[in-house]
């Protein structure tokens, strides 16, 4: 059976913009088993194996360095959970759901009840870190990405990768830990 040109040209196109539109980068962050490695694009890789002062190879995860790089430099907005402006726990509870598929309690305070406390040297990456700013326990939280760095949402710089070390926020770290079970008790909710 032979096919009209124009029928094969539509087929063409339309074939065209699907699998185009298959290599955007929201598809690589949200859609997927979260337990399923995604290689990251190598100009992320790059980028960020520079920032953390790492080798390319040592950054596996596409769905976290994705999603870094789409939300890096998004201000800070209390209580804001989009692009418009994102809050620390906000930026923290957007990442665990669409990089790992775990769904934690919004605000910090409830964050710290749902993790699994490590010593500094154990933290891996996607473990909170929490820190005590203000004098207030448990104010502010990051995501533990490697090498002693962390993305977090900055009151003044918006979301950005910090090191744990750096003087000015070392000094108010707390604690960081593991996710326990996504099914965490119904006291953390």
């Amino acid at each position: 059976m032979l096919i009209p040109r124009h029928l094969r040209l539509l087929l063409f196109f339309a074939a065209a913009i699907l699998l185009s539109a298959c290599h955007s980068k929201k598809l690589t962050v949200r859609n997927g088993d979260p337990r399923t490695m995604v290689k990251p694009d190598k100009d992320i890789a790059d980028k960020y194996a520079a920032l953390m002062g790492v080798s390319r190879n040592d950054i596996q995860n596409g769905r976290l360095y994705s999603f870094i790089d789409e939300w890096y430099g998004t201000t800070y907005r209390f209580g804001g959970l989009d692009k418009s402006g994102v809050d620390c726990s906000g930026l923290a509870f957007l990442l665990e759901q669409q990089v790992y598929g775990i769904t934690l309690p919004r605000m910090t305070s409830k964050q710290i009840l749902v993790i699994k406390r490590k010593y500094e040297e154990e933290l891996q990456e996607g473990d909170l870190v929490f820190f005590d700013f203000d004098g207030k326990q448990f104010s502010h939280v990051g995501v533990y990405l490697q090498n002693g760095y962390f993305v977090h949402a900055s009151t003044r710089k918006g979301v950005m990768i910090a090191r744990l070390h750096d003087n000015g926020i070392y000094k108010f770290f707390s604690r960081g830990g593991s996710i326990i079970d996504p099914a965490y008790s119904s006291q953390a909710n």
